[in-house]
């Protein structure tokens, strides 16, 4: 009587765990799963690993190719840029992600509101989104990033530059989720039972909408690294002096011309990776919990 009982037990708690422990992983999610891990693990440990000192030149050691010592070789100032890479990865990576809160924060709010209240409101909103849709994101948020800069400071101006340019594909996406949600049986219930709007949102639509939203924000986050390193690159980003993958490529440009290949090769396939590990495992995640977001949340 013990084994089948054991494998009843067994086979139950497989069925509860089903979502968060696949059977398999497809080959190019094991690798960016791996890829992220090395990656998470550099930035928590960059200060241990390379040490950096912004202030700390040696023209002696300017431009000096790939080697042992320095792996991916030092810039005009003969500084590390492999450290340089670390710090600025650590950077750009805080910087994207307080920008998807601001996106997911906002666009969560205003699909909430839309879909909760309907009617005037829903239409007034969408019609708010439709403004800001329409614009391009890159030059909408070079606009934004130098208007808000004076205010803010630098770090302020390019997170809501960022959130602001990225808010409305959330908050489509909570819009429809939440029309769809407003059909269920248990939502009817939960009306006839006398339960508002708001305890509605609060009570049964918002941790039903929970799981797209996190998707959202993991599909996002590829999004914002590459507009962040962007308004570096641009220079209406982070101070030159603070160490970025956008500062980082910028200053790659005139080293170029002088043959230093490695300070643009390496803060580049810093970026790249980062995006695709993330935007991959996010891929992989959509296709495996709800195939039908797929064209709902191609950002």
């Amino acid at each position: 009587m013990t084994a089948p009982t054991t494998t009843a037990s067994t086979s139950g708690w497989r069925s509860r765990w089903r979502w968060a422990i696949p059977r398999r992983v497809p080959f190019a999610a094991g690798i960016s799963g791996s890829l992220l891990v090395i990656i998470l693990f550099i930035v928590a440990t960059a200060d241990i690993i390379r040490p950096i000192d912004t202030y700390t030149v040696d023209f002696a050691a300017a431009l000096q190719s790939p080697s042992l010592s320095s792996p991916m070789g030092t810039d005009e100032l003969g500084r590390d840029i492999m450290t340089r890479v670390f710090h600025g990865l650590r950077v750009s990576l805080f910087v994207s992600l307080m920008a998807s809160v601001v996106a997911l924060v906002l666009g969560g709010a205003i699909g909430l509101a839309a879909g909760a209240l309907g009617g005037k409101v829903d239409s007034v909103l969408m019609r708010f989104l439709d403004v800001f849709a329409s614009q391009n994101h890159l030059l909408f948020g070079i606009v934004l990033a130098v208007l808000f800069r004076p205010a803010l400071g630098p770090m302020g101006a390019i997170l809501l530059a960022v959130g602001l340019t990225h808010w409305t594909q959330m908050a489509r996406i909570v819009r429809g989720e939440l029309l769809s949600l407003r059909e269920r049986q248990f939502v009817g219930a939960a009306i006839n039972g006398g339960a508002g709007r708001w305890r509605l949102a609060w009570r049964h639509y918002l941790p039903h909408l929970l799981p797209a939203m996190g998707l959202g924000f993991v599909l996002l986050f590829p999004h914002a690294i590459f507009h962040e390193s962007a308004l570096s690159f641009l220079g209406v980003g982070l101070p030159p002096h603070q160490a970025s993958l956008g500062n980082l490529l910028a200053d790659s440009r005139s080293l170029i011309l002088v043959g230093a290949w490695w300070a643009a090769l390496f803060p580049g396939l810093m970026l790249l990776l980062t995006s695709l590990a993330i935007g991959t495992l996010g891929e992989y995640w959509r296709d495996r919990h709800n195939p039908r977001w797929r064209s709902e949340l191609e950002l």
